[in-house]
């Protein structure tokens, strides 16, 4: 028998999605997609499909807390993604945490909004985000509505490269080492625009014609912390999970499933004989 590597290990932190298609499902699904053991800290559950939200439960903060000292107490977590954090109270909880210099290679993911409009976050949140998380995040991953909730800077604003550079600088100037803002809502492109040390980098892309984009922007920021984990750089894993979740929107887009946005091809199964 030949012996295999122990896998790297990387830790969502997250809400659950019933659909199966984002939230701690998709990121658990990115992990193994590239040979990285996912461990998992649950903020919420929500009771979601292809085509709506219809409720949403969080978790206290204390358990939410006590499941993740539990998996970094015994695991040797190389990266860390936040998704889903629900509350202000929970957000709290995870900048305690990378305080204390106990979350490597945090990628932040700030999901604020579902894709269908649901409020995903309580009021206090996004000063949360700002004044709490993002100074320890490595890595942040906004799509263009939640760097316009981010920022105040409307939607309607941000509709060209310069002005997503701006609004990731904008961002970065909160403490992140970088910012990638996710153009993938833009009307002809999927153009995201990466911030960071070296400058600002534009990542172009061509829309591909789907609507099984449920969950790309947790796949996304989940690629980046399972290559995080494998020991690529910043730059080089933003790139890598920017290929990885094109792969995937390719893959799945013909599937019919559910009446709405449907899942992505996480593991190449459109390609497979």
């Amino acid at each position: 028998m030949p012996v295999i590597a122990t896998p790297r290990c990387a830790l969502t932190i997250a809400g659950s999605d019933s659909g199966g298609g984002a939230g701690m499902q998709a990121d658990l699904k990115t992990f193994a997609a590239h040979g990285v053991h996912g461990t998992s800290a649950l903020t919420a559950i929500t009771a979601q499909n292809t085509a709506e939200v219809r409720g949403v439960v969080a978790l206290s903060p204390d358990f939410v807390r006590l499941q993740i000292e539990t998996v970094l107490d015994d695991l040797p977590v190389r990266a860390v993604k936040t998704g889903m954090l629900a509350t202000a109270a929970i957000v709290r909880v995870v900048a305690d945490l990378a305080s204390e210099g106990r979350v490597p290679n945090l990628v932040v993911d700030p999901v604020l909004v579902s894709s269908s409009g649901s409020a995903l976050m309580d009021a206090d949140g996004v000063e949360a985000y700002l004044t709490l998380l993002l100074p320890h995040a490595l890595v942040v991953t906004p799509n263009l509505r939640e760097a316009a909730a981010l920022t105040g800077i409307p939607v309607s604003e941000l509709t060209t490269v310069p002005a997503m550079a701006a609004v990731a600088e904008q961002i970065r100037s909160h403490g992140s080492r970088y910012v990638v803002v996710k153009g993938g809502h833009l009307d002809d492109a999927a153009h995201d625009v990466v911030a960071g040390p070296e400058g600002v980098v534009v990542l172009e892309a061509t829309r591909i014609a789907t609507t099984n984009d449920h969950g790309t922007g947790c796949s996304l920021s989940a690629a980046v912390a399972a290559q995080l984990a494998l020991g690529l750089s910043v730059p080089d894993a933003v790139r890598a999970a920017k290929t990885f979740v094109a792969g995937a929107l390719s893959g799945g887009a013909g599937w019919k499933l559910g009446a709405g946005h449907g899942p992505v091809d996480h593991f190449g199964w459109s390609e497979a004989p």
